[in-house]
């Protein structure tokens, strides 16, 4: 950028005074009064010699600039008045777009965009948690299991319960879409997933790693039995059947036999979950499981595992939509040999104990599978034994007993 600039010099006069005697300077030399030959001279000399402080004469080139600019504040002097306008006073030098650009426009855009969609949803959020709280079954409904209000799951089970699970809220009958509503087990776990080990160690002359290979065996074992979908649709178990050891007196063959040719005294329900195809099917592929597992030592050179149970089965009449519960708690004890000590194979089970309570299926039948009952069903066969709440984990009902559940 130029600077343009004026010499102070240009302000002097340069008429020879005769009113000022010669060799005599004025009092007041800037005050208009005439300049002698001998100042002005003196006035030369110091200028060429740097000393004073003397002004030194515009050229021809800068007094024609300046009045030229002169020139021009006038006319724009007389243009204002003419037309009445005052002059705009120059506003400071700013960067292009400092204030209106296209990036500054662009983040405030984003940045009210954003803050507008923040609060929409937070007006959604408080409605919908208003909602929630006036009508909590709007949102439990939908639920996996639902009608209950309290849906979280429960912790494992790691001592036997003291008392029977309390009943759900709002008690209504199952559906398809919901075919746990009403029951205890909707805050069960699914499956496998509530069938947990309990951590190994060294125990009845078996190291840790063979105990924890006796539990993940067990666990194997019950869900091959009782959560198999072949299994539970009346086919052959046959993974259950081969991580039993079959070098076990006697058992495999009667598990076989029974079966080929369930009864009375040859019944694989003692072992295996099984419903017949042609009469029910399962809701979906979700069955409710609640219960523990332990292991102590046995005779020296092995460990024994005692699992306890209970599965819930929602199900449904081949080619109708209502929907029936049952229950079938199971308590087996399986042991695991070193080869080296017992007439055993190693890595399978031997089986020491079984039993079973089952709520919810016809006691008179015994051709292998379960039976359940329907709401719409008449009534069956007269019970002989007590009401049993078949939730209740606290004791076992005594073996042979028909009575009537309390609830399913």
């Amino acid at each position: 950028m130029n600077w343009w600039w004026q010499s102070r010099v240009g302000e002097w006069n340069r008429t020879v005074s005769t009113r000022t005697p010669a060799g005599e300077p004025p009092e007041h030399p800037d005050e208009g009064g005439p300049v002698s030959d001998e100042q002005w001279a003196e006035l030369l000399r110091q200028a060429e010699s740097g000393a004073g402080d003397a002004p030194k004469e515009p050229s021809a080139r800068a007094r024609m600039v300046t009045a030229r600019l002169r020139a021009l504040d006038e006319e724009a002097a007389v243009s204002g008045r003419r037309f009445g306008r005052k002059r705009k006073p120059a506003e400071p030098w700013q960067p292009d777009g400092w204030r209106t650009g296209p990036a500054w426009q662009e983040r405030n855009g984003r940045a009210r965009k954003r803050r507008r969609l923040v609060g929409a949803l937070g007006f959604v959020v408080v409605l919908g948690a208003l909602v929630v709280v006036m009508r909590p079954s709007l949102l439990t409904d939908h639920l996996p299991g639902g009608g209950s209000v309290d849906t979280l799951p429960l912790p494992a089970e790691t001592a036997p319960p003291t008392a029977a699970p309390a009943d759900e809220p709002g008690v209504d009958r199952p559906t398809t879409a919901q075919p746990f509503r009403g029951s205890p087990a909707v805050r069960w776990a699914d499956g496998a997933a509530g069938i947990e080990i309990p951590e190994a160690r060294a125990a009845g002359g078996m190291s840790k790693d063979e105990v924890e290979q006796a539990l993940r065996a067990t666990r194997q074992f019950l869900v091959a039995a009782n959560l198999d979908p072949a299994t539970l649709r009346g086919e052959k178990p046959e993974e259950a059947l081969d991580l039993l050891d079959p070098l076990q007196k006697g058992e495999r063959k009667r598990l076989e036999q029974s079966l080929a040719e369930p009864g009375a005294e040859r019944d694989p329900l003692v072992m295996f979950t099984r419903f017949d195809p042609d009469e029910v099917r399962l809701v979906g592929d979700v069955v409710k499981t609640r219960g523990r597992m332990t292991f102590e030592a046995g005779p020296a050179g092995s460990v024994e595992v005692k699992a306890d149970y209970t599965f819930v089965y929602p199900l449904v009449r081949v080619g109708g939509d209502e929907v029936a519960r049952t229950i079938v708690r199971r308590e087996l004890t399986v042991a695991l040999h070193d080869p080296e000590k017992f007439v055993a194979t190693a890595g399978k089970l031997s089986v020491i104990r079984a039993q079973q309570n089952v709520g919810n299926t016809a006691c008179e039948v015994d051709d292998g599978f379960l039976h359940p009952s329907f709401p719409s069903d008449g009534p069956g066969t007269s019970p002989t034994g007590p009401d049993v709440d078949p939730y209740d984990r606290r004791e076992w009902q005594p073996d042979g007993e028909c009575g009537t559940v309390t609830r399913t």
